[in-house]
Parts: structure tokens; C-alpha cells; sequence
């Protein structure tokens, strides 16, 4: 990072009452807690960014009570500078600090060139956690992720893999991502029978998202393993920005953003109606989108971005209004049902 990387910061001392608001939930059958919500370094956090910016939005949710920060080998751009950065502040900051923060990691997609660098093979796996420790200036994580299935690696070789992080203690606990149910199913067995359990699942969910409610909610239940949702605000659908159609800058804007303009006019009439839901729960769009995803005790955590510490302050005030009367669920079911 290059830009305001030198304005001068204090010491940090975190807030002494950063555990009282934040509520904590189970991780599946684990002893592991997680806050309601988690920030994850997947934007805001690579070489193009603010480093000054993104230190700031660290403290920031360390003082909400915010303990787990999750990235991943790729994130940034370019790839490993978000790791990179994160190491760095977590020296100048957090150092001390270590024991109260669930840091996680991943591997699946592309990283570095040639056949190792992608997929789901032992050799891509391990490699890629030593790379991500020397990045972050860690000797272990506490949770590395499959981040997605891959169709030309056996499951039993990815798993074992994943086992193999336990058994050498460079990771507590491991996870996977992006999986289906079936696919989930046949990973659970597979660390049953290795006698390593599988802690948590990551998955896209959000209002405008609903496939985990297609089986992956039940089998995870069902299996006593934590569920942890990505892209809780739809890439940016579900806040007040698109109320009024495509503002200039925005992710819809821009022809190579994940985003597509045809989604946000595709979306907007259901966009609207629960803005005006959430107003009537004194809430923002946004806020009431990230409280219906924890009205599912199924979900042990709801991740979210932030590229200031007040949009991040601004997203945990969902926890002051989680609660949905059964008129409001029916309400928003008739909307995006």
C-alpha cells in the first residue's frame, strides 16, 4: 500500500468494554465461539487500498467486540497483499492481543502459476498454508478453509490434507467453503472417519441468495457444524445505495465488478419494498438485512466488509434490533419469497 501509509497512529489500547455488546453464538457442537458478526479482509485490505484506513476499521471492530477476522491466500489485489497487510498491523497492534482473535485463512482458487497453484491437491494445500503463515507472521491460524470443490482432486485427498493441518498444529480447526450439501455430506464422513472434525462451512447467503435453504442448512445442523455466511448484503444490493437506481462509482457502475447493473434493475422493486420494511423497524436497509440472517440459530456468524470504521459501526448496530415479530417474517417472505 502506498497511499496515507505514514499519518501517525497512537499506541492502541483496545476499549475495555468491547465484550459487552457484541453477542457471541455456538459454533456448531464445538466449544468455539464467534461474534455475531465477523469482518473479512476479502476487499479494502490490498496494495491499491488505504493501509492507514484499514487499520483504523481493525481497531475498530476489535473494540466492538468483533474477535474473528477471516482471509484468505488470494485476497487483495494483487494476490497475498491482503495477508501481508493484516500481518503487518496485527505486529504494530495486535501482537498482544493474540489470544482473543480467531484468524482463518483459505486456499481453492487461483494463486501462483503453473498446476500447483489451484484446486484442492495436497501439494497446492500445504504450500499454500505455510505461505499464508509467513505472510501474516503467524505460526498457526486457527481456522484454514477448502475454499471451494474441486472436481479434479479427489475429496479424500483435500480432507486429508486439511486433517494433516491439525495433526502438525499449524491449524486448530479447519473448514470448508462453497461446498453443496451432497458434496458437504460426503466431506463430514471423510473427517469422521480421519477423527478430525470439521468446525464450520462458509457460504454465500443473503435475502437475494437463498441456496443454503435448499439442504445445506439441514445437513450442517444435522452434523453439529458451524455455518458462517459471506456476502450478507448481496455485493451491495441490499443497502439504501441502489434505492434510487445506479449511482456513478458504485460496484453495479463498474463492467468488471462481480455486480451486474441487470441484477440491480432486476432486483430493485424487492429492494425497495424491504427498505421501507426497515424503516418501520427503525432500522437501515442493510441493518435488518445482516438481523434476518441471524434469526437462524443455524448461523453461527455473519461476515461483513467495511471500508470505514463507521460503515463498519453502522452494520453492527444491527445487534440493537435482531428480534422479527412473525408479521414482519411473513412480510418479507411475500418480498423476496
Amino acid at each position: 500500500m502506498q497511499i496515507n501509509d505514514h499519518a501517525p497512529f497512537d499506541a492502541y489500547v483496545p476499549c475495555a468494554k468491547r465484550y459487552d455488546s457484541m453477542p457471541f453464538r455456538k459454533c456448531g457442537n464445538s466449544g468455539i465461539l464467534l461474534p455475531a458478526f465477523s469482518l473479512g479482509l476479502w476487499h479494502n485490505f490490498g496494495d491499491f487500498d488505504n493501509l492507514g484506513q484499514a487499520r483504523k476499521v481493525l481497531r475498530t471492530a476489535f473494540d466492538l467486540g468483533i474477535t474473528h477476522f477471516d482471509l484468505a491466500n488470494n485476497y487483495g489485489p494483487p494476490y497475498g497483499s491482503a495477508e501481508e497487510n493484516f500481518g503487518s498491523i496485527l505486529d504494530k497492534d495486535f501482537r498482544p492481543y493474540r489470544d482473543e482473535l480467531f484468524i482463518s485463512s483459505k486456499a481453492g482458487y487461483d494463486m501462483w502459476p503453473g498446476p500447483y497453484g489451484n484446486g484442492g491437491s495436497r501439494k497446492y494445500l500445504m504450500s499454500s498454508l505455510e505461505q499464508s503463515l509467513k505472510r501474516m507472521r503467524l505460526d498457526y491460524v486457527d481456522l484454514f478453509y477448502h475454499h471451494r470443490p474441486d472436481p479434479d482432486t479427489p475429496i479424500e485427498e483435500t480432507i486429508g490434507a486439511l486433517d494433516s493441518m491439525v495433526k502438525q498444529g499449524k491449524a486448530l480447526y479447519v473448514g470448508i467453503s462453497n461446498y453443496n450439501a451432497e458434496q458437504t455430506k460426503q466431506a463430514l464422513k471423510i473427517f469422521k472417519e480421519l477423527g478430525t472434525p470439521c468446525l464450520i462451512h462458509q457460504a454465500r447467503y443473503s435475502m437475494l441468495d437463498r441456496w443454503v435453504e435448499d439442504g445445506l442448512l439441514d445437513v450442517v445442523d444435522d452434523k453439529g457444524v458451524g455455518l458462517i455466511t459471506f456476502s450478507p448484503l448481496a455485493q451491495g444490493l441490499l443497502t439504501n445505495r441502489y434505492l434510487n437506481g445506479v449511482p456513478k462509482g458504485s460496484r453495479a457502475a463498474n463492467e468488471n465488478s462481480y455486480l451486474a447493473l441487470d441484477s440491480v434493475e432486476a432486483q430493485l422493486p424487492k429492494i425497495q419494498q424491504l427498505a421501507q420494511l426497515a424503516t418501520q423497524r427503525e432500522q437501515s436497509l442493510a441493518q435488518m438485512a445482516l438481523a434476518w440472517l441471524l434469526k437462524d440459530n443455524r448461523v453461527s456468524s455473519v461476515l461483513i466488509g467495511a471500508s470505514s470504521p463507521e460503515q463498519l459501526k453502522d452494520s453492527v448496530g444491527a445487534i440493537n434490533n435482531l428480534a422479527f415479530s412473525a408479521e414482519e417474517q411473513q412480510a418479507i417472505e411475500k418480498i423476496i419469497g
